[in-house]
């Protein structure tokens, strides 16, 4: 098997870190080959915080990943996420030069290119500019301008911000693990290709991923990304607040809330009880799974209600915008008893857990397809993709750079422009690099300068 072929995802959490190495077999599923976790040092709310340490857990988690899957890891995709990503909706447009000519590629980048010049609040960057719908020459509602003619080409966008600093420190640290940046990205997008299917995608659904320092929320409608946010708590305050309730280590705190915890109170009935051993020759305490699950559930009903918030901003509450397909909880905060009922209760919405399994191979172990890869899974179908994109460029380059020397400058520009189009009907993949792919070669450049 070619080395050239494995696709690896980097998940920095903030209580894991996952390296994730897949392949697309023949059928077009995802083949998940090697996995490697260890726990997440030196992140706090999806942010670096410790650098030495982070570049540590890369490296093991890297390791672990290369051992089980027999193969050598290089270039990974990583996951973005944190409280310092926000998204904003915004609308552009540019006039073009000759509307003689169809809408095509380079009109688009225009497009987006345009949006780059928003002003942002200091230290703030741009991570992603996706397009919803288009307008031409004032008519709406239009998916796929491409190919058509019109003077004005108008967009509204979603665009999402993050803090440049942050975003530097994870390249910083990926590098010095001594791997490669193929491509950074949101981690909520990654979870929810991990995790929707397209119909769920159409008929407008939320995706809550409840990690252990933040919860990420992506909403689609009509097949599009609609509004996506961070909030920046998981079931790590869980676990704080059972270990200060019941003063108890935290160690012991995760597992009473992964073993006995229930986000809803009613179940337990007052007289059962667990025994946790005391430390250190104290007498051990007992603790009512009762009020366990009432300092959850309170917890927990914060979580939604915060997201529900987001929701109910994106304009859920109006009929053109209803989320037909509700809501699904993905991550590891979704393993929670009783946590789909909850949220039922408290957003009337629709719920059911994701589970990853959406584009995985058949054979794939229980372990991946656990809502707690959801967003591995997510960054190696990425990085999938960014494979794809890369031979189908080289292709094209090699074909450009066969075009002959000697050929009038403006003939040549038709030869390669005749390959292009040709290129882009035989195979899916576009050849203009998205804004994304070229931040993260800005990236890669400037961690290459600052060395």
């Amino acid at each position: 098997m070619e080395d050239n072929k494995i696709a690896v995802g980097l998940d920095i959490g903030t209580t894991k870190i996952v390296a994730m190495v897949g392949r697309e077999n023949e059928y077009g599923k995802l083949e998940i080959l090697g996995i490697g976790k260890t726990k997440s040092l030196g992140v706090h709310r999806g942010v670096v915080n410790n650098i030495t340490q982070t570049i540590q857990s890369i490296q093991q988690a890297v390791q672990e990943a290369e051992m089980s899957s027999e193969l050598k890891i290089e270039d990974v995709v990583v996951g973005i996420a944190g409280q310092h990503i926000r998204s904003i909706q915004h609308s552009d447009y540019i006039t073009r030069a000759n509307s003689d000519e169809v809408i095509d590629d380079r009109d688009i980048e225009a497009l987006i290119n345009q949006v780059h010049k928003l002003v942002m609040l200091p230290g703030e960057e741009i991570i992603h500019v996706l397009p919803q719908e288009y307008k031409i020459d004032g008519q709406g509602e239009i998916k796929e301008p491409r190919g058509m003619y019109g003077g004005r080409l108008e967009a509204n966008f979603h665009v999402v911000v993050g803090q440049i600093a942050s975003i530097r420190n994870i390249g910083r640290c990926v590098k010095n693990a001594g791997l490669g940046l193929a491509a950074i990205t949101l981690e909520p997008l990654s979870s929810a290709n991990a995790v929707l299917s397209q119909e769920e995608k159409e008929a407008g659904v939320a995706l809550i991923d409840i990690g252990g320092g933040t919860t990420d929320l992506a909403i689609f409608k009509d097949g599009i990304i609609r509004h996506t946010a961070v909030i920046p708590f998981g079931g790590n305050v869980i676990t704080e607040d059972i270990k200060e309730g019941c003063s108890i280590i935290e160690k012991q705190a995760e597992l009473l809330k992964v073993k006995f915890g229930s986000a809803w109170p009613g179940e337990n009935k007052d007289n059962e009880i667990v025994s946790i051993p005391g430390l250190r020759g104290r007498e051990p305490k007992e603790i009512s799974l009762k009020n366990l699950s009432k300092i959850i559930h309170a917890r927990v009903v914060e979580i939604i209600e915060q997201v529900f918030a987001e929701i109910k901003n994106y304009g859920h509450e109006e009929q053109k915008k209803k989320l037909i397909a509700g809501i699904v909880l993905t991550g590891g905060g979704s393993q929670l008893k009783h946590i789909k009922q909850l949220t039922e209760y408290i957003t009337g919405m629709d719920t059911r857990i994701g589970y990853p399994n959406e584009h995985l191979a058949g054979a794939s172990n229980e372990q991946t397809t656990s809502p707690l890869f959801a967003t591995a899974v997510g960054l190696v179908m990425n990085a999938v993709e960014v494979q794809t994109r890369v031979q189908h460029e080289e292709v094209i380059e090699e074909k450009i750079d066969d075009t002959p020397q000697n050929v009038d400058p403006i003939v040549s520009e038709t030869i390669v422009e005749d390959i292009i189009e040709e290129e882009t009907i035989t195979e899916e993949p576009k050849v203009t690099k998205n804004y994304l792919q070229r931040f993260s070669d800005k990236l890669k450049d400037f961690l290459d300068s600052a060395e």
